[in-house]
C-alpha cells in the first residue's frame, strides 16, 4: 500500500432550501392562515476516524466533495427534505487546516471522532413562523443560508508507539521486519524506504505496540535536507524513540549526538522523549568484540544511555529490545488513560 500522508482536497456544504410561502384552504376555512412548511437543511461535511486506514491514498484521487442542498419547503407545513452530510473516512492522527490561512480546524485521534469541514447552510423558515396578531397573513418566508466552500489541507502524523530514528542504512527497516509482519523496502544504498511503515511487533501472547519505520534523516534534516523534513513530524507522536546506530559507525557518540541535534533542531520537545538506542549490525564484528558490548562503547554516549546491541539480520539481541520497549510503551499508556 502506498503511503500518501498530505493531501488537499476541496470542499463545499449544501444551502438550505426556502422556506414555503403558502396558504391553507378548507372547504369551510376561506380565509386558512399560513402553512409554508421550512426548508431542509444543506448537507454538510466531516471527517471520521477509521482505525482500519493507514493513508490519505482515497482522497488523493478525489478531490471534490460537494454535499447536496437542501430542498425547499412546501405545502401544508411540510419541511423540505435535508441535504445529506459527507462523512470523510481518514486515519487516526489527520490534522486538517485551511489551505488559504494554514488555521487548524483540529485533528483526530480515536475511532469515529468527526471534525465538521464544512456546515450545510440552515433552511429558511416557511411563513408559517412569521404569523402574528397584527400580520395574519405574510406573504414572505426566508430563504435558505448558503453553504461554504473551503480548500482544506489534510496531513496525517502516524500514531506509532514506538520510532526508529537514524541515518539512512542504518538498519530500521531490517529491524522492523525482523521484529513484526511489515515488509519495508530493505537495500544497501541511502533512502530505501521513502515512505513510513508500520509494523506490529507482539510482546507475549495477548500484547502487542506498533512500531514506525521513520526514513533516514540526514545532517541538515531540520533545514530541508534530504527525506528527514518530510517524516520528523510523524516523530512527534511516538511515545519512545529507538535511535539507531550501526555498530561499523566511526565515532559512535559522534552520529548519537548529530541525530539527537537534528530532532531538538526541529522540535525541542522531542529530546523529552524517553530513548534508547540500539547497536546495529553486531554480526559484522568478532565474536569477541560482541562479547564485551555494550561496556566497550558506554563511555561514548552520556551517563544513563540504554544500549542495546542487536543484529536484525541474525536475529541477536531482539527480545531484550523488544521489552525495554514495551516497558516504555506501558508507561505511556498509563499515563495517557490517568
Amino acid at each position: 500500500m502506498k503511503f500518501v500522508d498530505y493531501v488537499t482536497i476541496t470542499v463545499r456544504s449544501g444551502k438550505g432550501g426556502a422556506g414555503a410561502v403558502s396558504f391553507r384552504r378548507a372547504k369551510f376555512e376561506p380565509r386558512g392562515g399560513p402553512w409554508g412548511g421550512d426548508g431542509g437543511d444543506g448537507g454538510s461535511v466531516l471527517l471520521q476516524g477509521d482505525p482500519q486506514l493507514y493513508t490519505l491514498l482515497d482522497l488523493r484521487y478525489n478531490r471534490h466533495h460537494f454535499a447536496p442542498h437542501g430542498e425547499p419547503g412546501s405545502k401544508n407545513n411540510r419541511k423540505g427534505k435535508d441535504g445529506d452530510t459527507i462523512v470523510l473516512r481518514v486515519p487516526l492522527g489527520t490534522v486538517a487546516r485551511l489551505t488559504d490561512t494554514d488555521e487548524i480546524l483540529g485533528e483526530i485521534d480515536a475511532e469515529g471522532e468527526q471534525l465538521v469541514l464544512a456546515q450545510g447552510g440552515r433552511g429558511g423558515k416557511g411563513n408559517t413562523h412569521f404569523k402574528s396578531a397584527t400580520r395574519q397573513t405574510p406573504r414572505f418566508a426566508q430563504p435558505g443560508e448558503p453553504g461554504e466552500e473551503k480548500n482544506i489541507t489534510l496531513e496525517l502524523k502516524l500514531l506509532a508507539d514506538v520510532g526508529l530514528v537514524g541515518f539512512p542504512n542504518a538498519g530500521k527497516s531490517t529491524l522492523v521486519s525482523s521484529v513484526s509482519a511489515a515488509r519495508p523496502k530493505v537495500a544497501d544504498y541511502p533512502f530505501t524506504t521513502l515512505e513510513p511503515a508500520l509494523g506490529v511487533v507482539s510482546v507475549g501472547d495477548y500484547e502487542s505496540f506498533v512500531m514506525a519505520d521513520i526514513p533516514g534523516i540526514i545532517e541538515g534534516a531540520h533545514e530541508g535536507k534530504g527525506l528527514g523534513i518530510q517524516f520528523l513530524k510523524h516523530i512527534e507522536r511516538n511515545a519512545v524513540l529507538v535511535v539507531v546506530i550501526p555498530v561499523t559507525t566511526e565515532d559512535l557518540g559522534a552520529e548519537y549526538q548529530t541525530l539527537l541535534h537534528e530532532l531538538e533542531a526541529f522540535n525541542p520537545h522531542l529530546l523529552d522523549k524517553p530513548h534508547v538506542v540500539a547497536l546495529s549490525k553486531i554480526d559484522l564484528l568478532p565474536e569477541e568484540e560482541r562479547q564485551q558490548l555494550p561496556r566497550s562503547v558506554q563511555d561514548q554516549f552520556p551517563e544513563g544511555t540504554e544500549l542495546y546491541p542487536i543484529s536484525s539480520v541474525a536475529h541477536m539481541g531482539l527480545d531484550p529490545l523488544k521489552h525495554a520497549l514495551w516497558r516504555y510503551v506501558q508507561a505511556a499508556r498509563a499515563e495517557n488513560d490517568a
